[in-house]
């Protein structure tokens, strides 16, 4: 892919996002959500494998049908209220085909199916933006009208979304599907606070993506895509094994790490609303995701010798680490000594 066309392709994507994100109006926010799908879709399939085209026929279709159903939904809206307005949807069946359209964009249960499909079919650059920048218009969206939808159903699709995220990336050897999974278990936290907090949904993507740039950025410069790479690749860059470690234990949300504080707010905003059990629940089911976090953080960092793999170790690179990866990894580990100054903000 020429660099002419990637500019016009990521031009598109702030495009379309920032459409999308600034608007007050159903179609113009369906537009946003329209050009940010076409974007995407050859930055998927520039490879030309059999296997990126078959992801982005898979997230066209998929984004295709949420669109139609976000079209229906605010169309249905406005014949029975006359209102185009983004946050005057009230009509019943709108309120419930837009959950349904959302979740299809975001990949929550039980739309999910796409998602880590669509993501072993990309490059890990793409797979970066796919997991962090497109699904921001959506969860703008969501934000937008946390206030019609039902608690109840957001409250079932996030349980689910936690439990199949952590139950489904357990068996995965592809480090691509393993963070599809770990996504739709986030989204499950990001769902679960949306109807009572807002703000912490945003608090808690804006951490998720930081973390998530984190490790595909490293992923990346590693050029890891299968658990048997992550094993050899400590000897080609140890330095940035060690980030690879912190970061996937602060995506795994343990104290003293950033990862833990958007979790702890959640659980203390659930409680307050008398949601102890689903509290107790969804913090349960976390633990489902750490077990396969701490088995990326065992490949990545302590298969050391005498406990070597057969596969041939890699050579040593003197490249220094970049800066984006630097500061992404200390904003993904250190934060949560400024949780007080965080929480007085939102």
């Amino acid at each position: 892919m020429t660099p002419q066309a990637k500019l016009i392709f990521i031009t598109s994507l702030i495009l379309g996002t920032t459409i999308t994100i600034t608007s007050n109006h159903w179609v113009v926010a369906w537009t946003g959500l329209e050009i940010n799908t076409l974007a995407i879709l050859p930055l998927i399939s520039k490879s030309h494998h059999p296997r990126a085209i078959e992801a982005a026929t898979k997230y066209f279709l998929t984004q295709a049908a949420a669109s139609t159903l976000i079209l229906f939904s605010s169309m249905t809206n406005a014949w029975h209220t006359g209102q185009w307005d983004i946050t005057q949807l009230t009509h019943p069946l709108s309120c419930l085909v837009l959950t349904s359209a959302i979740a299809m964009k975001l990949g929550l249960v039980p739309f999910h199916f796409w998602f880590p499909e669509v993501l072993q079919g990309s490059p890990l650059t793409t797979g970066l933006l796919l997991s962090t920048a497109m699904k921001l218009p959506p969860i703008t969206l969501l934000f937008m009208t946390s206030h019609s939808l039902n608690p109840t159903l957001l409250t079932i699709m996030a349980i689910s979304s936690t439990a199949l995220g952590g139950w489904m990336g357990l068996n995965q050897t592809q480090t691509r599907k393993i963070l599809a999974f770990s996504s739709i278990s986030h989204l499950g936290w990001m769902t679960i606070i949306i109807s009572y907090d807002p703000k912490l949904t945003l608090l808690n993507f804006y951490i998720y993506t930081l973390m998530t740039m984190t490790i595909f950025l490293i992923l990346n410069t590693n050029k890891v895509l299968k658990l048997s790479t992550l094993m050899t690749s400590w000897t080609k860059n140890p330095p940035l094994n060690m980030m690879l470690l912190l970061t996937l234990l602060s995506l795994a949300g343990l104290p003293p790490l950033t990862g833990f504080l958007p979790k702890w707010l959640i659980l203390q905003e659930l409680t307050k609303q008398s949601m102890a059990p689903t509290a107790m629940m969804i913090s349960t089911l976390s633990l489902l995701g750490l077990y396969f976090y701490l088995r990326l953080a065992y490949c990545a960092t302590i298969t050391l010798p005498p406990h070597t793999t057969n596969h041939t170790k890699q050579w040593r690179t003197n490249k220094p680490i970049n800066t984006p990866i630097a500061i992404l990894t200390i904003t993904s580990i250190l934060l949560l000594p400024v949780s007080p100054m965080i929480s007085t903000i939102i």
